[in-house]
């Protein structure tokens, strides 16, 4: 395995690398969802690279750019044994040169559920993903359904720009309680983090109420908001049921469709979300 810093020898080293490769962008602090997608990506690709860099064009001013979790050796040693064939670690400078000014928005789909909580959020997202597919030119990247609103913006930024990448979405990893992976679960304090599997419980209701014959939109949110609501120390941000594509609210689940919620527990701010698949009539 390589590990490079620079966009120079990054490509020098990509020049001559076999074909297709594949990508997985990360901010470190890998865990087995991140191993998840080092995994698929290892077995449709003839080279692997995968990203460490904590974007700080994502973080607003009041949120955890300092303190996210950080563990480079830990990380490369976990890169290696998934088999990752280079790690390209870049400092702040090299993604972003001095007096850069141009970002990328999604309008419309970064506009709701996450990007109203944090309003700059996927704009740094954007803009990051963007200049990483320009600086590798992958065939394929490799992205968890966890953070789902930024699948869909990945995927709408990739067709309207034409980077010729393909998108590739793969299943949330969870803990055996339900709590999908992330590397901020390390925030949590134990009593925290014995409510977490909450969300997931939301969602599983929400799944449940659907086959029980609720198609409402607003009945299926209000069945996660239940579950929250009954939570002690747990804060609902949103619940909502929307379409899988424009992320936009649905009436009745009459097709598939996608659940979301996010929730305040003590410092920190978890999300999830599930497909929600209408029974066969």
């Amino acid at each position: 395995m390589r590990v490079v810093e620079t966009v120079a020898d990054l490509r020098r080293l990509l020049a001559g690398a076999p074909r297709p490769v594949g990508f997985v962008p990360t901010m470190g602090y890998l865990h087995q969802g991140h191993m998840s997608l080092v995994a698929r990506a290892r077995s449709e690709s003839a080279t692997v690279v995968l990203s460490i860099f904590v974007n700080p064009t994502q973080f607003g001013p009041n949120e955890d750019l300092d303190r996210y979790p950080r563990d480079v050796p830990r990380d490369l040693r976990m890169s290696d044994e998934g088999g990752v064939d280079v790690v390209f670690a870049p400092g702040a400078s090299e993604v972003y040169p001095r007096q850069h000014r141009t970002f990328v928005e999604v309008k419309g789909l970064q506009d709701r559920w996450e990007g109203a909580s944090r309003p700059e959020h996927f704009r740094g997202v954007a803009t990051v993903v963007t200049l990483l597919f320009r600086m590798l030119q992958p065939d394929r990247a490799y992205f968890g359904e966890k953070d789902y609103q930024q699948l869909q913006i990945v995927r709408r930024l990739t067709e309207d720009l034409r980077l010729d990448v393909e998108i590739v979405g793969c299943p949330t990893i969870r803990e055996p309680d339900g709590l999908a992976c992330s590397s901020r679960n390390v925030y949590l304090r134990p009593d925290e983090r014995q409510r977490a599997p909450a969300l997931h419980r939301a969602l599983e209701s929400a799944q449940k109420a659907l086959h029980a014959g609720v198609r409402r939109g607003t009945m299926l949110r209000d069945v996660m908001t239940s579950v929250i609501e009954q939570t002690s120390g747990a804060t609902l941000d949103y619940a909502a049921v929307v379409d899988p594509e424009t992320l936009e609210p649905v009436e009745s689940v009459d097709h598939e469709a996608r659940a979301l919620i996010a929730v305040h527990l003590g410092n920190l701010h978890l999300i999830d979300n599930a497909p929600l698949i209408p029974p066969h009539k």
